[in-house]
């Protein structure tokens, strides 16, 4: 507390302060012994409460009075004198103060000052009540007096004792008087009804709606929808029924357009549903019922966001926000049938305005989209996975350069080794380099297809052969069963492949199954026509053998759906796959010119469909190719071009040491540019196909032209990919091998080019 106490005797100031620390030991105390001293202490202010002697020399307590309440009406201000009389105490009441204390009654300061705080706390409760009172008051007539809906406050004998201009607006000045009867403007025929549902929410409580007609002045009629809620006193006891109604008769006569037009918008193919602005159905024509399942008289009434469409709740709320800030929205929802199945609608939302600019109800357009949305997803993903291929295709390339020195280096170091600890270490790493290249052959198998050898194959007799093997690879509690349609037409297909793409979507069931199951394996003939053909790019409209792998398992979640053939993707756990399985059956498929469908949803099993192309009449098998023998060198000369250091000098080292001369070149040009000159010198030449200046076909042929009988071995980390077929056309014809290379299967091209090339070559 901080005091300001006006005194020009010191004693009495030292006396008065003492009494009040006693009671406050924290309060301030500021002395003014002069009129001075006064006005400069005012200046400053801050003060909660104001002593002031009456009488002091050249100055008296009313001026004082007056100065203070000049610049602080509100703060207390105590007379402390022993002077005063009784005359002048009123006079200083009058004046503004607010209590007075004679010197010779000290024991009436504490309480005086008690007082004046007390008094100060209720006169601000005081004016903030009043203050928020005036607030309210302010607010419920701005309110009342600019909402379109029609607001009456009515006695319990009917009569009305306020009545907004809204009333006046729709039944002229008359019905804004107080005491009017409040239903007396309702239609004879509906007039019972209104006062019954008046009566009905004072004898219960509880808010009554009700609809009637209204008559105006010109004596047309509105539609009036009303809710009656009634009011109570302290007491509990109800006292008035506030009456709040609408004009509805715009909304009735669109609905009733509506539903003049429903004949014609039931022939529409699009589900066409018309709802106020609450989403309450009034319309729901009969694509809506064959779309949704649903008939009419079921949703009629219900809010459109309430039924078991299963609107997004976020989405609904947006939609709604851009509909009545635009007056039309367009997008999509996903949504579910009466019968629990899901379709995707592309929905238009538009509000329905009537001539007074006020929006009166909306309209639903919503197409059904789902097959075409299949569709495009399918489209889409197979570009996709084109594309990837692509790019896996190029990894691929990369990684066998990086593999093919380390495999021969090691096929090197192992005849170098001397003690088990090296041959061990070099066992492992050879496992680990095979097993990269194993991941390098599933990637090239996922972006072209691995390299096949094709025949023609009776994919019944496949799975006859292939039933066990899988039987042993699945737990006791998973049963199998192989289903084959009479017939099965046979397909052209790579058997190793075929077995491939079919045990790795049984493990991959297996393990959807920790817990047991089904797994059934179904084959049948099916012909694929133009629209999914055209669904699933490099796919031709045919006959086709399609071999189901259905399961009963955990199923795949629609989130990750659309992902499981891309590599690397895996929903196992970390160290439990490698996410190449899928994506490798795809490659496998598309290099077979077929296609993989799943179905699946978690927690419904999966079901993959294989779609290979079928040959109802047989093809003949192509023969076996020639082998070779390893045979080390006699000093043959050997091109070898190849622009990667690390692959080129352990190919010339391997070459050495089998005992061949090598000429390296690092690029196209000066590979050319070495054999022009040492021609003669040159039986045999080896060249990657991925050369930084030039592609190796063109030096191929390069150095055929010069020399059309030289022996020549094309390396590649892509030769898997077709780029390079026209090389078979060439004559003699040139050896094509994949990267990463063996010395075995390098060495053995080397032997069998030789043994072709002319007697003067070799030497």
């Amino acid at each position: 507390m901080h005091l300001l106490h006006l005194e020009d005797s010191a004693d009495d100031a030292e006396l008065i302060g003492r009494l009040i620390r006693r009671e406050w030991p924290a309060c301030e105390i500021q002395l003014a012994a002069s009129a001075a001293e006064y006005r400069v202490a005012l200046e400053r202010g801050g003060f909660d409460l104001i002593l002031s002697d009456y009488s002091l020399p050249e100055f008296d307590g009313l001026a004082a009075l007056a100065l203070a309440r000049a610049r602080f009406p509100e703060t207390p201000f105590l007379f402390l004198s022993g002077t005063i009389g009784e005359e002048r105490a009123v006079e200083a009441l009058k004046r503004g103060a607010t209590d007075y204390i004679l010197k010779d009654q000290p024991t009436r300061l504490i309480p005086a000052i008690r007082q004046a705080f007390a008094l100060l706390v209720e006169a601000d409760r005081r004016r903030r009540t009043e203050a928020a009172l005036r607030e309210n008051e302010e607010r419920f007539r701005q309110i009342t007096e600019n909402v379109v809906e029609m607001i009456a406050l009515i006695d319990l004998n009917m009569g009305r004792i306020y009545a907004n201009p809204a009333y006046r607006d729709l039944l002229g000045d008359a019905a804004v008087l107080p005491g009017v009867d409040a239903f007396g403007e309702v239609h004879p025929d509906d007039r019972e009804r209104a006062r019954a549902a008046f009566t009905q929410a004072i004898r219960t409580g509880v808010t009554q709606r009700c609809e009637y007609r209204l008559l105006v002045p010109d004596g047309s009629l509105r539609e009036i929808e009303s809710h009656a809620s009634v009011l109570r006193d302290s007491g509990a006891r109800v006292v008035h029924v506030l009456l709040v109604s609408r004009d509805v008769t715009a909304r009735r006569e669109a609905e009733a357009r509506l539903r003049e037009q429903a004949s014609l918008l039931d022939r529409a193919r699009d589900a066409i549903i018309a709802t106020d602005l609450e989403h309450r159905i009034a319309y729901w024509n009969a694509s809506a019922e064959r779309l949704y399942g649903w008939k009419a008289g079921e949703v009629f009434g219900h809010r459109l966001d309430t039924l078991e469409l299963g609107y997004d709740p976020t989405r609904f709320a947006v939609a709604r926000a851009q509909l009545l800030a635009t007056g039309e929205w367009r997008g999509d929802f996903r949504l579910r049938t009466k019968a629990g199945e899901t379709v995707l609608v592309e929905s238009t939302w538009s509000l329905v305005v009537e001539n007074d600019g006020r929006p009166r109800s909306i309209l639903y357009i919503d197409t059904d989209v789902t097959e075409r949305k299949k569709l495009e997803t399918q489209l889409l993903r197979a570009q996709r996975m084109e594309s990837i291929g692509t790019l896996a295709g190029g990894v691929a390339h990369d990684l066998n350069n990086v593999l093919t020195p380390i495999l021969l280096a090691i096929e090197l170091l192992a005849g170098k080794a001397t003690t088990d600890e090296d041959r061990r270490l070099i066992e492992k790493t050879k496992a680990s380099a095979t097993h990269g290249a194993a991941l390098v052959q599933q990637l090239l198998a996922f972006a072209r297809g691995a390299d096949a050898r094709r025949t023609r194959l009776d994919p019944a007799a496949a799975l006859a052969d292939l039933g066990p093997l899988i039987q042993q690879s699945l737990p006791t509690p998973i049963l199998l069963t192989i289903t084959t349609a009479e017939r099965i037409w046979p397909i052209q297909a790579d058997a190793t492949q075929f077995n491939q793409v079919l045990i790795n979507l049984c493990i991959n069931a297996r393990d959807a199954m920790p817990h047991g199951g089904r797994l059934e394996i179904r084959t049948r003939n099916a012909t694929v026509d133009g629209a999914l053909a055209a669904a699933t790019p490099g796919t031709r409209p045919g006959p086709f053998v399609c071999i189901s792998v259905i399961d009963s398992g955990t199923g795949i979640p629609s989130s990750v759906i659309d992902k499981i053939f891309d590599p690397f993707f895996t929903t196992k756990a970390a160290g439990k796959g490698t996410g190449l399985g899928l994506s490798m059956v795809a490659g496998i498929m598309k290099s077979h010119g077929g296609f993989v469908q799943v179905e699946s949803d978690a927690g419904h099993g999966s079901t993959f469909h294989l779609f290979f192309p079928a040959y109802p009449e047989p093809t003949p098998a192509p023969g076996p190719s020639a082998g070779g023998s390893l045979v080390r060198g006699e000093g043959e000369g050997i091109l070898l071009v190849d622009d990667e250091p690390v692959v080129r000098d352990t190919l010339q080292l391997l070459l050495e040491r089998a005992g061949y001369r090598v000429f390296p070149a690092s690029d196209g040009a000066s590979g050319l540019a070495t054999f022009e000159r040492a021609e003669h010198e040159i039986a045999l030449v080896i060249s990657d196909m991925m050369l930084p200046d030039v592609i190796g076909t063109q030096v191929v042929r390069a150095i055929r032209r010069r020399s059309p009988a030289i022996p020549v071995i094309a390396i590649s980390g892509m030769m898997d990919s077709g780029d390079f077929d026209e090389l078979l056309e060439l004559q003699p014809a040139v050896q094509c091998l994949a990267k990463p290379l063996t010395p075995s299967n390098l060495l053995a091209a080397v032997r069998r080019g030789l043994a072709t090339a002319a007697p003067a070559a070799a030497g």
